[in-house]
């Protein structure tokens, strides 16, 4: 039976249903981006942060979990000082990623090289000016970045407003994302005119995810009012915004009057330290992973102004049923609540 969810993305992308995991850092794992994928949504690794071994190995792992499409995420801002994004790229194509998708900066310079390698290319936008470049240079879909969207955040226009003028300005297919956490945002995304969902927070709080319980714990106690948008945890990252969950460590540098780097309170509180011992200072961009011990709640717990829907814990496979349940369910309503 056809999905009554088939949209353009899916013939583009090879997918059952147009619902794309966000690429969220080191909470994505094979084992999450299969089981999206194996439920007919689009999983996906983030692998910026990850050698170039380690992201080889991820991808062949993920190959080795599903037969169905995944993607691959490359943030290309030279600000995080991660590897070279030529070579990061090569890296994931010789691994065999099909679908590479790109964020936080100009996706020019890639683009031929992934259709080359006979790959399919999404780019983050964050403006209707931002999607008709990234369409000029020769991506195959755009994904809209709303501002309401946790984890980095480019851009300063709601979703409601993008989707709309993105999609009045490029002819590939458009991807929401920001603010969407239930099928009533997946289908009010259709709605505006994008041919699929992106979401992150949502699936930050599945099984799968590799966050600490704490991090998962604490969006599930969190609603839409618990968020913030700042730049205060851009250690590892300079001047990139983002949006967290509200702490206390936000809480005193916005009392001191949101100083620059430097001279931030405690700035050089060692909050946390990973598995292998290493330091978390306040003010640090990393994740909060199983492995880290010390203040989880002082550090930077990402999450979308969805988070009031994040719901209870489950796999990742259970998550893509019910919206796409959910999704089907808000399209049917619409003659009933519409006269």
């Amino acid at each position: 039976m056809t999905s009554r969810l088939r949209t353009p993305l899916c013939d583009l992308l090879a997918i059952e249903y147009p619902i794309v995991q966000a690429p969220i850092g080191s909470a994505t794992c094979p084992d999450l981006a299969a089981a999206v994928s194996e439920a007919g949504g689009l999983g996906q690794l983030a692998v910026t942060w990850r050698d170039l071994e380690e992201t080889r190995r991820v991808i062949g792992e993920t190959r080795a979990l599903t037969d169905e499409p995944f993607a691959v995420n490359l943030v290309l801002d030279d600000a995080t000082g991660t590897n070279e994004t030529e070579r990061h790229l090569d890296a994931v194509l010789e691994a065999g990623a099909e679908i590479v998708t790109l964020s936080f900066g100009d996706p020019a310079p890639y683009v031929e090289r992934i259709h080359d390698a006979d790959g399919t290319v999404l780019q983050t936008v964050t403006s209707a000016a931002g999607a008709e470049r990234a369409a000029e240079a020769g991506v195959d879909a755009v994904v809209t970045q709303g501002l309401e969207a946790g984890g980095h955040v480019e851009g300063t226009v709601a979703t409601t407003a993008l989707v709309p003028r993105v999609a009045d300005v490029v002819d590939v297919p458009v991807v929401a994302a920001g603010g969407i956490g239930d099928g009533r945002g997946i289908a009010g995304a259709l709605a505006l005119g994008a041919d699929g969902a992106w979401l992150g927070t949502r699936f930050v709080a599945t099984e799968e995810a590799v966050v600490h319980d704490r991090y998962r714990e604490r969006l599930h106690q969190s609603d839409e009012t618990d968020t913030r948008y700042t730049t205060a945890f851009d250690k590892g990252w300079p001047g990139m915004a983002h949006r967290v969950l509200a702490n206390e460590t936000l809480e005193r540098w916005a009392d001191a009057g949101r100083p620059e780097s430097g001279s931030r309170p405690g700035e050089r509180d060692v909050v946390a330290r990973t598995g292998s011992g290493e330091p978390i200072e306040r003010y640090d961009e990393a994740l909060a992973t199983p492995d880290v011990s010390g203040e989880i709640d002082e550090m930077a717990l990402y999450a979308g102004q969805s988070v009031g829907m994040a719901g209870e814990s489950r796999p990742a496979d259970a998550v893509v049923t019910a919206l796409v349940e959910e999704t089907e369910a808000a399209i049917a309503s619409l003659p009933e609540n519409v006269s």
